[in-house]
């Protein structure tokens, strides 16, 4: 119970209609970072079960271990790591899990005034684990969570314009009324001259079909500035396609779209603008968990752009963000856990010492 003690210290409840309508906050009432974070996040923040051992399904495994994840949410907490500035939108379940995780925001350092709480819905919670042959296995309880009930009118939009950098993924765009309110927000972000970052994050067992996934993960695709998608992604996009070939990765271009990367695990991600495009390795590690790893390869690369947009036209600059990126996502598969396996900074600088592309 320390936790949710903890947390209702710090939260003013305004309840309308059942939901808490009054973000966490500090003692002094004020907001978890500075009132202008660089980069905001929007999406699903929940609690990961992950099997104490490696190399079983999710049937085999003895016992879990809990860790707070969510892609969206993982990517802020990855920033504030990294000594960036970041914030996190989006709603959890009036229950020890939501102020759980609305702790773990706290101590993180990401501004989570955008954070609600939902009196009717439990926090969503996801079973996550990598078996012998190297797949993830998952497993959501939701259906609805909280994270799918944040309304558009409940949207902090003074937090959102004043991002430099708004980041999201695709499963908020799955049911109502979160849908809505995702494609609000990035619109709100944008007219304010943000640039949208986006990770469609494919979870195919939370869609309705493959099809319904693909036309949702493409609907908003041409908003996107940066677009951060894997190999498996690729194919999924294109039908089944080849995501090595050149040819492929550059029909999900698009006229507005600065950058696409194209992450490859442990060998490192491959980068397309319209001036340039090339590869960059990535760093072996021992992985213990895969979970977060992307996320983390997404903070590292944000935290940079977020202090100087002019990399994305210097491909030297560009390569060495994406080099600290992918040495962000090795770390992270060294522990189990997304959030709890985020590297700080200085674990990052030290591993580039060992780097070798």
């Amino acid at each position: 119970m320390g936790s949710l003690l903890t947390c209702k210290t710090m939260v003013k409840l305004r309840i309308a209609d059942g939901v808490c309508t009054k973000a966490v906050s500090n003692s002094d009432g004020t907001p978890g970072t500075s009132s202008s974070p660089h980069v905001v996040c929007f999406g699903e923040l929940l609690i990961d079960f992950v099997p104490t051992i490696n190399g079983v399904s999710l049937a085999e495994a003895p016992a879990f271990k809990k860790a707070p994840g969510g892609a969206p949410a993982n990517v802020a907490v990855g920033i504030a790591r990294l000594g960036g500035s970041s914030a996190f939108i989006g709603k959890v379940g009036d229950d020890e899990f939501g102020y759980m995780l609305a702790d773990i925001l706290k101590e993180n350092n990401v501004n989570n005034q955008g954070l609600l709480f939902d009196a009717h819905a439990r926090t969503a919670l996801a079973f996550v684990t990598l078996r012998s042959d190297g797949e993830r296995e998952f497993m959501f309880y939701r259906n609805p969570s909280a994270d799918m009930l944040l309304e558009e009118k409940e949207l902090d939009l003074d937090l959102i314009k004043k991002a430099k950098i708004f980041h999201h993924g695709s499963i908020s765009l799955i049911t109502e009324p979160c849908k809505t309110a995702h494609i609000a927000a990035s619109k709100a972000a944008k007219d304010a001259g943000a640039l949208i970052s986006y990770d469609p994050n494919l979870r195919l067992p939370l869609w309705s079909s493959a099809e319904d996934a693909r036309d949702g993960i493409l609907s908003i695709w041409e908003t996107a500035d940066l677009i951060k998608i894997s190999e498996e992604e690729v194919s999924f996009l294109t039908n089944g396609e080849d995501p090595y070939d050149d040819s492929v990765i550059k029909k999900l271009m698009h006229p507005n779209l600065k950058l696409l990367l194209v992450t490859e695990g442990p060998e490192g991600c491959r980068y397309y603008s319209k001036e340039f495009s090339g590869r960059v390795g990535g760093l072996k590690v021992g992985a213990v968990d895969t979970t977060g790893a992307g996320d983390a390869f997404v903070a590292g690369m944000l935290s940079q752009l977020a202090v100087d947009f002019s990399l994305l036209q210097d491909e030297g600059r560009l390569r060495e963000a994406l080099k600290f990126a992918n040495v962000c996502g090795a770390l992270t598969v060294t522990e189990r856990g997304a959030i709890p396996a985020l590297p700080t900074r200085q674990q990052v600088v030290d591993a580039l010492t060992k780097f070798v592309t």
